[in-house]
Parts: C-alpha cells; structure tokens; sequence
C-alpha cells in the first residue's frame, strides 16, 4: 500500500535529504574513542573536542582512566571485577572496563603505558596483550592504537638528580628514546597504529629555535610568591604558586604533565591520527595560546605523523 506524504512531511523529508547530502560532500566523519590510559591521555584529549568540532567532524568519546595508571593496573581491575563486580578499585566511575566495552561500540580504542614506566619494556608484557584480547572479544571492529605518551621536560627531577636505578633515563633524549622503542616494539607485536604525541612533544622540545629553555638563574630554592621563570613555549606544566590550608604560599614544579601548549600538542596528534587529515589550519585555538604558537604546534605534528607514515 503507497501512503501519500503530506506537504509539510514531503518538505521535512527533503530537507533532512539535502542535510546529509550536504554533511557527506563535505567529507564529515564520526569517531567513536575510548582511551585506556590515565593522565596523559586526559591531558591529550583534553582540546580534542574543540579541534574535532572546528574541523567539521564529531567525536563521541568515553574514557577509562585513573592517575598513574599503568597497563598492569589496567589489567590488575579487569581481574578484580571478575571476582567482584562490586569492587570500588575495580571500576572506572561505577562502571567496569568490561562493562564500558560492552555497552556501545568503539571505532578507535587506545592504550598507553604509565611515563615512569614508558621507557621500561618489561613493564609493558603481557598485560597490553591481556587487554588487547580481552577489546578484541568484545569490540572485534573497533580499531587498537597506541597512543605514544611524551618525555619530561628538560629541566625535571627526574634528570637534574642521580638517578634512583641505573638503567633510569638521565635526560630527556635518553626517556624519548627508550619509550619511543618500546611503543614501538609493542606497537609491531600488536600491529597497531602510533598516535606520536612523544613525537611532537620531542620535535617542538629540541627546536633550537622555539624550543623550551630554563632559566638557568632561577632557583625555586630562593625564590617568593610570586616571582617565577620564564617557562615561553614549555610544553609541561612547569612552576606555579599555590596556597595551602595554612594560608602559606608553597612554589610545585611539575616537569611531567602538559601545558596548555602541550596539552593542544597532544590533541592535534590524536586528531591527525583518529581523522586521517591535516590538522594545520585548524580554526580552533586555546584562548591563552598565541597564534602564531598553535600554528607551529599544529605544523610540528603534522610532521611527527607522516614521519610515522613514511616506509622506513
């Protein structure tokens, strides 16, 4: 039986039509991500959204991380949900890993590896392949990627102090180098993608000419609220004044996790990699970055990406 659509239906129909029309011309894509990780990961999402949405596409994203997490954390509360589903340590904001795989699918599935640990292989095996398994089973389309995490910055503890164990990084080209072999190795067992924020975080750090420098005559040792250093293009979150409960100004350092800078660096990798096009000329911008900065972060990972794609 042919039922006869109404003008106004006819109208709406059509118009939906030319919208999708329009939507598919245009090249608009949808990604579904999940990011297994912690708080780098958070740190190189944290303007995907807004790059993603400037660019014309959409993002659903979900996330299941904590601070710190390692693979081996990850893998360690997929284990204790299955003997207990109720375990507060096994969850992920009420919800299991198992639990968020289930309940919708995934185009694009992440894992990294806590930095502490980036440079350490071993760390590595065999919990990336458990948790692997385990996406596989349950999103058998959506696709693993590697997500390639950053080096310290230059000036951190971690290389201006002898180091704790003597295979430990003791500067920053040392951690670059062992986490971008061991992403690497992990990234062929698995054969899966990298997404490069190491990479470009690597590429931007050592720039001789944009390039982070510490002032070397600050000493935070010294130093009263609110005198801090220059800290122009850092790509880490570096010094910041902070009031403790007792009303007394404390100076932290924080070497590890990303600026506004680095945290736009980190997205415009993920967007390059997740959307497969140029993420240079971009129209979205943090409001405390210069211009002129973002276009040369967004050149930066352009290069860091199709560096990944060249035959070797």
């Amino acid at each position: 039986m042919n039922v006869m659509l109404k003008p106004q239906a006819r109208l709406l129909a059509a118009i939906v039509l030319t919208i999708a029309s329009i939507a598919a011309c245009a090249g608009e894509k949808t990604v579904r991500l999940l990011t297994i990780g912690n708080s780098f990961s958070q740190n190189a999402t944290t303007f995907l959204p807004e790059i993603v949405k400037a660019a014309g596409h959409t993002l659903v994203f979900k996330q299941a991380t904590f601070g710190g997490a390692s693979l081996a954390q990850h893998w360690e509360r997929v284990e204790r949900a299955e003997k207990d589903p109720t375990d507060e340590k096994a969850l992920y904001n009420g919800k299991s890993l198992k639990q968020i795989l289930e309940a919708e699918p995934f185009d694009v599935i992440t894992i990294q590896q806590y930095s502490l640990r980036s440079h350490d292989r071993s760390t590595y095996r065999p919990f990336a392949r458990h948790l692997v398994d385990l996406i596989k089973k349950i999103q058998p389309k959506a696709e693993i990627v590697v997500h390639q995490t950053w080096a310290y910055r230059v000036d951190d503890p971690r290389f201006t102090k002898k180091p704790a164990k003597p295979d430990e990084p003791d500067t920053q080209k040392a951690m670059y180098e062992g986490l971008t072999q061991a992403y690497e190795s992990l990234a062929a067992e698995l054969g899966t993608r990298i997404i490069p924020s190491g990479d470009a975080f690597y590429l931007a750090d050592t720039d001789p000419a944009w390039g982070f420098k510490p002032e070397a005559d600050f000493d935070p040792k010294k130093a009263e609220p609110p005198a801090a250093p220059s800290e122009k293009h850092s790509l880490h979150a570096g010094y910041k004044w902070s009031k403790g409960k007792d009303g007394k100004q404390t100076l932290a350092y924080d070497g590890h996790h990303a600026s506004v800078a680095g945290q736009y660096l980190g997205a415009c990798a993920y967007f390059e990699v997740l959307f497969g096009e140029s993420v240079v000329g971009n129209g979205f911008v943090p409001k405390s970055l210069d211009a002129e900065d973002a276009r040369y972060l967004q050149e930066t990972v352009h290069k860091a990406v199709e560096k990944r794609k060249a035959p070797k």
